[in-house]
């Protein structure tokens, strides 16, 4: 009886090595598997992260458009940059190099003009329709463009800037005829 007992303990020590090998394949496995799924995820999250930055980059290069074209204005009409640029005549249009009268955070990566709207042979025009009483024989207006070019991100592999914001307004400057 005692012989029988041994042999079984002996049939049972040999199937628990088995079976620590066993364990010990299914738990590699299943680590591989795991290492597998973190990799991917950890991949995903920092395309992610390029994608956000990229995004916020376009929204502050937005911002500083509208900035730029909003102060472009201001100094015109303030006369800032000397005089009032809408009141010239016609024929002295497009001014450029406006982005040199810009706050130092505007001026990097920024190009700004003023041109006419819809007026090849650059003639007076009259005023668009307004709620204010004037007399059409009176006044005549400069129809213009402002235009606020802002490029941002990285060059592509060729070297060209591709990323670019532009903003547009219209203004119509009343000149006495």
């Amino acid at each position: 009886m005692k012989k029988l007992y041994a042999i079984k303990s002996h049939n049972q020590l040999r199937i628990g090595q088995y079976q620590q090998g066993v364990v010990l394949i299914v738990s590699l496995v299943f680590l591989i598997a795991l290492t597998a799924v973190a990799v991917a995820l950890m991949q995903n999250t920092s395309s992610d992260v390029r994608m956000s930055g990229a995004s916020e980059e376009k929204v502050i290069a937005t911002q500083q458009a509208i900035s730029a074209n909003d102060e472009v204005i201001a100094d015109q009409l303030s006369g800032a940059a000397g005089t009032n640029g809408f009141a010239f005549a016609l024929v002295k249009f497009p001014i450029t190099g406006l982005e040199n009268n810009l706050t130092a955070s505007l001026k990097p990566n920024t190009v700004a003009l003023i041109d006419i709207a819809n007026n090849d042979l650059k003639l007076e025009g009259d005023c668009p329709h307004s709620r204010s009483a004037s007399s059409t024989s009176v006044f005549s207006c400069n129809v213009l463009r402002t235009q606020v070019i802002k490029t941002y991100g990285r060059e592509n592999s060729s070297g060209v800037q591709t990323n670019r914001v532009i903003v547009h307004s219209g203004i119509a400057q009343e000149l006495l005829k």
